[in-house]
């Protein structure tokens, strides 16, 4: 109904017109039947009291009869004055007024036609001239200029049209601008990969060259050398997953399956994935919470976001300390809270660390800066959330919020490529 506005509107412009034509209409017949009557009435009533004067015995009530009679039979008396009863009037005003009434009526009838003319005419003016603005707007979206103000407010099946093209220029215009951030961010991740490629190949370079150009180097030295090259190829193979993981997870092509598992489970498998630095930091890793704490998400996947922020953890632990690792349960989510003792995060800092490749000053010199924007990733994806505490010299901590729910969306399948976990 409501593409049709606008044509309702002239329709009942149209209507109104028409009902002032018809009753004005109406109004002069009447007029004119009140004045044929009144001028027959008047001759009538002359010729009746001429009679009377000139024949004083003659009967009123004979005469009154005679006018109200049905009987149209006549004597054709006024044939031999040249009246026709079927063709003329016998009185010459009537005649007058008739073809004045006959002249005004139709004077209307022609105001009437030439107003709805014009009524129409200036909706379809109108019409057309909305018409050719969508034209020239569609060709201005077809040539990717999104910036248009074409916002209706009015009514109309075409205001209506034109509000959708609005809509539609809104969405292209947010559509192009993501482009374009998606390409300043293509454009800084690709500049950042290859910083970071850039580093590590250029080590192993030049640790080839030395091997080559020494050919008698020494055994010892030698395996050092290989050593160092098989550690820079294992940051490369650890850059290059992780960020196949989060090229994943932004092109939505990963597709969790979420089942309920228990937060112990996934505690236990992080803290072995872990095992190695901290046995290495000598860190003891302090486990609490319920056991029988429970949370819906695809288990490896969250595995591998809350083994990213431990292990950022121990990173930043000193020698010989420790990690508190706690977990509790509401009605409608899980919290896990990651604690570590160490050198903290600084305000300046804390807002960045989500942040791709972004090393704060307190980072290790192989850190890539990618662990924990991947964890952020996971569990956002997860339909969990994530924040950061910490403290200057007193350490920092991880709290995740984790659903008990599965996401509306239902269960997803996982991509099925391996997980390259933490040795």
């Amino acid at each position: 109904m409501k593409n049709k506005i606008g044509y309702g509107k002239t329709l009942t412009i149209s209507i109104i017109i028409a009902i002032i034509f018809i009753t004005t209409n109406v109004i002069i017949n009447c007029v004119a039947y009140r004045t044929y009557t009144k001028n027959f009435n008047a001759k009538i009533d002359l010729i009746i009291g001429e009679t009377i004067k000139e024949n004083p015995d003659t009967d009123k009530d004979t005469l009154i009869k005679i006018l109200n009679n049905e009987d149209t039979k006549s004597d054709d008396i006024l044939k031999k004055y040249g009246i026709n009863l079927n063709e003329d009037s016998a009185i010459l005003e009537n005649d007058k007024k008739f073809y004045e009434f006959t002249l005004l009526s139709t004077a209307i009838t022609v105001i009437f036609i030439l107003v709805v003319l014009i009524v129409f005419a200036e909706y379809n003016r109108r019409r057309n001239k909305k018409i050719k603005q969508i034209t020239d707007y569609i060709e201005q979206i077809n040539q990717k200029n999104y910036k248009l103000d074409i916002e209706e407010n009015s009514e109309g099946e075409l205001s209506i049209l034109k509000n959708e093209i609005y809509k539609t220029t809104v969405m292209l215009n947010e559509i192009a601008d993501n482009e374009m951030k998606d390409k300043e961010n293509l454009k800084e991740s690709l500049s950042d990969i290859s910083h970071q490629l850039k580093t590590p190949l250029t080590s192993i370079i030049i640790i080839l060259d030395n091997i080559l150009d020494n050919p008698d180097m020494e055994q010892t030295v030698r395996e050092d050398f290989i050593k160092d090259i098989k550690r820079e190829i294992t940051n490369i193979q650890f850059l290059v997953a992780n960020l196949l993981k989060l090229s994943k997870l932004d092109a939505n092509s990963v597709q969790f399956i979420n089942k309920e598992v228990k937060v112990e489970e996934i505690i236990q498998n992080v803290v072995k994935n872990v095992s190695s630095i901290c046995d290495l930091k000598n860190i003891k890793i302090n486990i609490t919470g319920d056991l029988k704490a429970k949370i819906v998400c695809d288990e490896r996947w969250q595995i591998e976001a809350i083994t990213n922020i431990v292990k950022n953890a121990a990173e930043h632990s000193k020698t010989d300390s420790e990690i508190d690792i706690s977990y509790e349960q509401n009605k409608a989510y899980t919290k896990v809270a990651i604690k570590d003792y160490g050198a903290g995060i600084s305000n300046s800092d804390i807002k960045h660390i989500f942040q791709r490749f972004y090393k704060s000053k307190n980072s290790a010199k192989d850190s890539i800066g990618i662990g924990l924007p991947l964890a952020k990733s996971i569990i956002e994806r997860n339909n969990g959330y994530i924040e950061v505490t910490s403290e200057e010299g007193k350490g920092t901590t991880f709290k995740i919020n984790l659903p008990l729910k599965i996401n509306p969306d239902g269960c997803l399948h996982r991509w099925n490529e391996p997980l390259n976990w933490y040795e």
